[in-house]
């Protein structure tokens, strides 16, 4: 038995198969992590969520911002005009199924020594802390008060985190931090703006993995997200996204043996 954890789909759905494929999977014997963001951008969105719904518990999938993206549409809370590659999902017979599935999916996932989540964790929380905040937001997504969280997500600023801050606010920031999140400002503030690969970032910002007293760091955090920072591996830390709707590559980390698995994209 083996379990793979995977980067951003991103609708890549033929390089999935193909990754699959080559890493040998066998649903009736291994397992899949996925990072979040199974759709938009690529052609197969509606190929991948399907797909992925199909392997029941052998795959777990934590929510990226893309996903969010399509909650929010399906919702009627933003526009599908800008993201075409999602259309195929809202018009599908299967549409309201799908959605569903996806919004009862978890933010944060531990097993043992490892922690499953699309961009990043706060550095003020524990690993406990950012699961329990996890299951508060998929509560909220499951449930009458999803529109309001994703309205608030789409509409606010959100950089920085307050616990004692009530209602969808608070919420609405941790999803942000949980799925958007890839550099802090000096004083912990969020900082969305930078996207570039760690070589070009300013002085001024450092990467979450890297912010001083980081509480999470007991566990090996396993997250993608950040396209130009490709697979990164460091102590406690492997980041997945290595691009692969642009042109890049799919990435699979082996967790049992830390060994990695590369498809170029074939879309």
């Amino acid at each position: 038995m083996a379990t793979f954890a995977i980067g951003d789909i991103h609708g890549c759905f033929r390089t999935l198969r193909q990754l699959v494929k080559a890493i040998r999977f066998d649903p009736d014997r291994d397992r899949l992590w996925l990072v979040g963001d199974l759709v938009n951008r690529g052609p197969g969105s509606l190929e991948v969520l399907r797909w992925v719904k199909e392997l029941g518990d052998r795959a777990v999938c934590v929510l990226g911002n893309h996903d969010l993206k399509l909650l929010a549409c399906g919702l009627g809370i933003r526009s599908s005009l800008k993201a075409p590659q999602l259309s195929s999902i809202l018009a599908a017979g299967d549409r309201e199924e799908l959605l569903g599935w996806l919004r009862s999916r978890p933010l944060v996932h531990r097993e043992g020594g490892h922690v499953l989540v699309h961009a990043g964790l706060l550095p003020g929380w524990t690993v406990e802390e950012a699961i329990r905040l996890g299951e508060e937001i998929r509560g909220r997504l499951m449930g009458p008060g999803a529109v309001e969280l994703l309205q608030v997500l789409s509409a606010r600023d959100l950089s920085e985190f307050k616990e004692k801050e009530s209602g969808s606010l608070r919420l609405a920031t941790a999803l942000r931090a949980i799925t958007q999140l890839r550099t802090l400002s000096p004083d912990g503030s969020m900082d969305f703006d930078f996207v570039g690969p760690l070589a070009a970032m300013p002085d001024t910002l450092i990467p979450w993995f890297s912010f001083p007293g980081r509480r999470n760091h007991s566990a090996t955090i396993v997250f993608g997200h950040w396209a130009a920072l490709g697979v990164f591996r460091a102590p406690g830390i492997a980041g997945l996204d290595s691009n692969c709707v642009r042109g890049g590559r799919l990435t699979a980390l082996r967790l049992e043996d830390g060994r990695i698995f590369q498809q170029e994209f074939d879309d």
